[in-house]
């Protein structure tokens, strides 16, 4: 479904992929709940939405629709850094693992989510209809109302 800003329709999803450091197989168990409860967190501050998601024992998988006024890559900077320093606060003790506070590995995995044909020319036509339906309502407003025509 399409969302709207003032003066914009937009549809921007998009499937990331991103691992911890050495691809360690850190995810489960305590850490697990943790860093889903984080990731969730983080996104919703920012106004995107995690469509589905699945953390994996080395790895973690997002569908999430970002706003177009935010990059990709600014919105996964944000994404790794703040959820590291957030991880490493409630779990101390894996500062001596990954020291500097590195959690995440430094590359990400990112696709688009695309749109069907059918749902394209649906936008196209709705559009064309809005646009006739505007240019009759400025006709009617440049004409006199009071000399008829």
């Amino acid at each position: 479904m399409a969302k709207s800003l003032a003066h914009t329709k937009w549809m921007c999803k998009y499937h990331i992929i991103f691992t911890p450091k050495y691809r360690r197989k850190i995810i489960y168990n305590k850490y697990k709940e943790s860093i889903v409860e984080i990731l969730k967190e983080l996104c919703k501050w920012k106004g995107v939405e995690i469509i589905e998601g699945k953390a994996m024992i080395d790895h973690v998988h997002l569908l999430v629709s970002i706003p177009p006024k935010m990059s990709v890559s600014s919105f996964m900077g944000y994404l790794k850094g703040k959820s590291a320093l957030m991880i490493f606060d409630r779990h101390a003790n894996l500062k001596y693992k990954y020291g500097n506070r590195h959690f995440w590995s430094r590359g990400y995995y990112v696709s688009t989510v695309g749109l069907n044909e059918a749902t394209i020319a649906k936008y196209v036509r709705e559009q064309e209809k809005h646009d006739q339906m505007m240019d009759r309502i400025t006709t009617k407003e440049a004409e006199d109302p009071f000399r008829g025509s």
